[in-house]
């Protein structure tokens, strides 16, 4: 892409040729009289540019899957089971912790935070639909660090509450 000083350098046709949309070809040159007249003359000497009508369509839909008392229920569950201990009960490595590559989450305990499966009052198919909170320990840090895994609800065991 030519810089503003590189612009103003080439010449009138080789700008234009550069700077314009359309191929040079597709404007018709002007008649002399009228190349020399003002702008708003010029732009009424050109023929009319053939105009595109773009029609768009909004197609509604509803959801007869599942009924709004279904997902309110789904939503109540899963607000139920939000601050609830957990321990990861299968092998499963995460890659997305910077300070402990290669994690395995494997017997980690962590606390519910989220239910990913409901969104604005419908459902969605998010197939790791729980955001797990985890704390580990990592030599040379200071204080516990902490990192969310999204997980299914089969790759976790549930805790006794300590309240």
């Amino acid at each position: 892409m030519p810089t503003p000083a590189t612009a103003t350098t080439t010449t009138p046709a080789l700008a234009s040729s550069i700077f314009c949309r359309c191929p040079p070809f597709a404007v018709p040159p002007l008649p002399p009289a009228v190349a020399s007249s003002p702008p708003a003359a010029i732009l009424a000497a050109r023929a009319p540019v053939a105009q595109r009508r773009v029609s768009c369509q909004i197609v509604v839909s509803t959801d007869l899957s599942s009924s709004s008392s279904e997902v309110e229920e789904e939503e109540q569950q899963a607000a139920d089971k939000i601050g609830k201990r957990v321990r990861v009960k299968v092998p499963l490595k995460v890659y997305h912790v910077q300070k402990a590559p290669e994690l395995d989450l494997n017997g980690l305990e962590g606390v519910i935070k989220q239910y990913v499966g409901v969104w604005k009052g419908k459902r969605i198919s998010a197939n790791l639909p729980f955001k797990v909170e985890f704390k580990i320990d990592v030599e040379g840090q200071p204080r516990p660090v902490k990192f969310f895994a999204h997980l299914k609800e089969d790759e976790f065991e549930y805790l006794p509450s300590s309240d």
